[in-house]
């Protein structure tokens, strides 16, 4: 197994504003783009070659990752001129494949974060001769999902969309957006339309008698997929929660890249991750969140599960509960804004202007 296909064009449009200058798989997780998260695992899964598939801001991709000697690995990027679909975009990118009919080639989703064994899902592959085998994970409450039910033997027996009713949840499995194709298989997916592989290419080869085979594997998954998604998984990075090589530093409870500059009273817990060239004043408490490169967080500034983008400014004694701060952005001092407010690239916001207590 040495062939990989990364699906990296989305919008990223839940994430805005962190994705209005960057594309999702590009915002910093751990201090490294979350994409190079990524391909570290593959390449420590014995991939050396990957296939990235680009669309939204995919001038971004090839000047930080080059040809992909410094992760060990050979990386191509293929552009769309118009969004495919998942299904789409594998089969645009199937000529840079160097993959016999019968060779399994491993297809990731960008915006996924997981400790999926990728060597036990490629050898669940080759064992039980599948067509196709995903990785499933386990979920409390699948309603959100689309539900993949197997046999006793891991045989997938039908692709369900998201249910709406009790009766309908007939299994807590769901697709965790991990796949290998038997590359004669992504051959078959239509080409220059879009294409779904969750809606139509599974669901067609089910109807048509292809194996598809699942591994349920719910070691670590979450999907980066909300802001408050994306902070908690950099989180869980620092704090070794969640698996990767690519973490530029020791797990613990925080990490600060190298020329950031930390007050030795400022309180850094919970996974903080402090970006390049940043600044934490005296005083300032930050748990669980994201200070990006070059963002300034000024004295006495509590900061609570949120991220605050490049450049951004925090004011004196301002309280960030579950916020995002765009790029640029600038939050006063004596502000409160907390559950899921986020401030778009470039705002201001004055002093004292904005607040969910009193301001005694």
């Amino acid at each position: 197994m040495t062939e990989a296909i990364l699906l990296v064009g989305g919008k990223g449009t839940r994430l805005r504003p962190l994705t209005v200058h960057t594309p999702k798989p590009m915002v910093p997780a751990a201090g490294v783009p979350f994409l190079t998260h990524q391909l570290a695992r593959a390449r420590a899964a014995g991939v050396d070659h990957i296939v990235l598939a680009t669309s939204y801001l995919a001038e971004v991709f090839e000047p930080h990752f080059g040809d992909g000697s410094e992760l060990g690995l050979h990386i191509e990027y293929v552009t769309e001129e118009e969004p495919l679909g998942t299904g789409g975009a594998i089969r645009n990118v199937a000529s840079r494949l160097h993959s016999g009919p019968d060779d399994p080639v491993l297809v990731f989703n960008g915006d996924i974060l997981t400790g999926l064994d990728i060597r036990a899902l490629v050898d669940t592959h080759e064992s039980t001769g599948a067509d196709v085998s995903l990785h499933l994970t386990k979920v409390t409450d699948p309603r959100a999902y689309g539900l993949v039910p197997t046999d006793a033997t891991g045989r997938v027996l039908a692709f369900l969309e998201k249910p709406q009713t009790p009766e309908e949840i007939i299994t807590d499995q769901i697709n965790a957006g991990a796949y290998v194709f038997r590359r004669s298989v992504i051959d078959t997916i239509p080409r220059e339309r879009p294409v779904s592989v969750e809606r139509e290419t599974f669901p067609q080869l089910l109807a048509a008698g292809a194996h598809l085979q699942g591994l349920v594997d719910s070691t670590y998954w979450l999907d980066l997929g909300t802001p408050a998604a994306f902070v908690r998984g950099s989180a869980d990075l620092v704090l070794g929660r969640a698996p990767s090589p690519a973490v530029p530093g020791r797990c613990g409870d925080r990490l600060v890249l190298p020329t950031a500059r930390v007050a030795p009273d400022a309180k850094l817990t919970g996974g903080t991750v402090v970006g390049e060239g940043a600044f934490v004043a005296e005083g300032v408490r930050v748990f669980g969140s994201t200070i990006l490169s070059g963002a300034v967080i000024e004295p006495g500034a509590v900061i609570t599960d949120s991220l605050i983008g490049s450049r951004a400014r925090v004011g004196r004694r301002t309280v960030l509960t579950g916020a995002v701060v765009g790029d640029g952005a600038v939050v006063g001092a004596d502000n409160e804004l907390r559950d899921g407010v986020r401030v778009w690239c470039d705002a201001r916001i004055p002093a004292g202007s904005v607040r969910f207590s009193s301001d005694q």
